[in-house]
This record gives structure tokens, C-alpha cells and sequence, in this order.
């Protein structure tokens, strides 16, 4: 019994070994050009500057409904945490009319059985869990997004052409 446990430690030992040599090997090994920068998975290299926030003249129009509007300025260094909410010095009930900012909307007053609360909800305090604020970088990778306005014209297009199709057809029949 004796003997039998020292095999299966030697065992562990070894295979733990031969695992990290795996794993070494498996950090070291090139990463993929894409999203990331060159180099290997073990390599730290130096976080990109932060870019320069996007200040719109007008307001952004949203790309699908109850989209959350996106935030005009930056919010570099504000403090949003369990014991304040920087953004609701501006966009509060009490202090929108006196700064000029929007107020926040009312479905952030309502608790998840949509009864009125007295501030905002616990669920919603947290601000930049769905706001954020836009930056002037180009896009990591590309999109074949459209808004809701060109689903629906190409939609109503097509619909047009293929009863445009059938009528001819018909009168091509007769």
C-alpha cells in the first residue's frame, strides 16, 4: 500500500509537470493578429491611451428603441459608487432646471414591480451600465448594422417589389 502511494504521488508530480510546461509553452505562443496587437498571450504590454470623448452639438439619434441615450461629455474621474452618484448632481429631480441637464428618466424612479420610489432605483444607480460616453476611435472590427428607420424601408421595398413583380406577372398571364 505504501509503495502504491508513492507511484500515485509520483504520478501527480509528474503529470503537474508536464502540464506546466504545456501551459508555458501554450502562453508563449504567438497571439492571433486581430483585436489584440501582436506579440504572445504571456507578454504585457502598455494599455492604449484613453481617446478623446465625442462632444455632439445635437443628440444622437438611437438606433433601436429604449436605447440608453448615449452621455455627451466625459466622465473621466466621476465618482459613482455605492455611497454617491456624481451624475445625479446634475441630472437629479432637484437639480436638472438649475444646470440645465436632463433629468433622468422616470423609469430610473421605479423599482422591478414598477412601483414609484422616492429616488433613484437601486437597479438603476449605477449609470454607466448602460450610458456611456462616445469616443472618436475607429472600429475594432467591422458592422453591417442598420438602424431600425433602414430595416424597415428596405423591408416596406421589398414587400413593394414583390407585389409590383406579382402584378406584372399577372398581366403578362392574360
Amino acid at each position: 500500500m505504501k509503495y502504491f502511494r508513492i507511484a500515485v504521488l509520483s504520478f501527480a508530480v509528474l503529470s503537474a509537470s508536464v502540464l506546466w510546461a504545456e501551459a508555458e509553452t501554450s502562453l508563449n505562443a504567438s497571439a492571433p493578429d486581430g483585436i489584440r496587437p501582436g506579440g504572445t498571450l504571456a507578454d504585457e504590454t502598455k494599455a492604449p491611451d484613453i481617446p478623446e470623448t465625442v462632444t455632439p452639438i445635437k443628440k444622437p439619434m438611437r438606433n433601436y428603441p429604449d436605447q440608453p441615450p448615449t452621455i455627451p461629455h466625459s466622465v473621466e474621474g466621476y465618482q459613482v459608487d455605492r455611497n454617491y452618484n456624481q451624475c445625479l448632481s446634475c441630472h437629479s429631480r432637484a437639480r436638472s432646471p438649475d444646470t440645465g441637464a436632463p433629468m433622468v428618466s422616470i423609469t430610473h424612479y421605479l423599482d422591478r414591480d414598477h412601483q414609484a420610489l422616492a429616488a433613484v432605483s437601486p437597479r438603476r444607480y449605477f449609470c454607466v451600465q448602460c450610458h456611456v460616453p462616445q469616443h472618436a476611435v475607429e472600429p475594432v472590427t467591422s458592422s453591417n448594422f442598420q438602424g431600425i428607420e433602414k430595416v424597415l424601408e428596405e423591408s416596406l421595398n421589398r414587400e413593394v417589389n414583390q407585389s409590383e413583380n406579382h402584378n406584372n406577372g399577372m398581366k403578362a398571364a392574360e
